[in-house]
């Protein structure tokens, strides 16, 4: 069954292989998440199952927030995330029950979900990764930084799509094919290979990876 898990990115740290090389890894607090609802598609249109995370006081949730929450027999939760399912699949869960880190294993891919760090107001060097529009000869005077032209004779007038100073990061973004390398369901830890987007003890979306590593060429040059 195809679901996932609501986490809090912890931060970065390595380990060693059995050759001493070191393999980067971010750990995150997966779960536990209690299912709030499963949604079917006589009911709702489609197939879904609703997960909270994070206990918090109930004062903080809105009323209708609280309702939903004390319907599945659970106690207030901080986030809420829909994990869809296919129509032909059939939830194996319930309300009420709990998901933990023992849902995924070591060697399992991944795709992660999160919200990249903001950066603010950038320019295009550091927003789209532009080379600059200028030497330092034939007389560049404070114009290194810029995006150059925008329109040119033709077609006179802004091209769609070109990259442009304004706000940078605070987005959404999923890093796919993430492999778990460890999983300790009774310190609800799971540790993946690679850099997770967002801050430190930001939150964190965990599904099973929807595509592949691409295939490698065997091919001979």
């Amino acid at each position: 069954m195809a679901l996932g898990l609501i986490g809090k990115k912890l931060g970065m740290t390595h380990i060693f292989d059995s050759e001493g090389n070191p393999i980067p890894i971010t750990l995150i607090a997966a779960g536990p998440c209690k299912v709030a609802q499963v949604k079917s598609v006589k009911r709702d249109g489609y197939r879904a199952v609703q997960l909270a995370f994070e206990v918090m006081r109930e004062k903080r949730l809105s009323k209708p927030e609280g309702g939903h929450l004390r319907k599945a027999g659970i106690e207030p939760m901080r986030v809420l995330r829909e994990f869809r399912l296919d129509a032909s699949q059939q939830p194996e869960v319930a309300p009420g029950d709990t998901l933990d880190a023992s849902l995924f294993k070591v060697g399992d891919l991944v795709d992660i979900i999160g919200t990249s760090k903001g950066r603010g107001f950038t320019g295009v060097i550091k927003r789209h990764g532009f080379s600059g529009t200028a030497s330092n000869t034939h007389g560049s005077h404070e114009y290194f930084r810029h995006g150059g032209s925008i329109g040119g004779r033709f077609p006179q007038h802004v091209i769609k799509g070109v990259g442009m100073p304004g706000r940078y990061g605070g987005s959404r973004v999923t890093m796919q094919n993430l492999q778990v390398v460890d999983v300790r369901p009774a310190q609800n830890l799971l540790a993946v290979r690679g850099a997770v987007p967002g801050s430190r003890n930001g939150y964190v979306f965990i599904r099973p990876a929807k595509k592949g590593p691409a295939p490698t060429s065997t091919s001979g040059s």
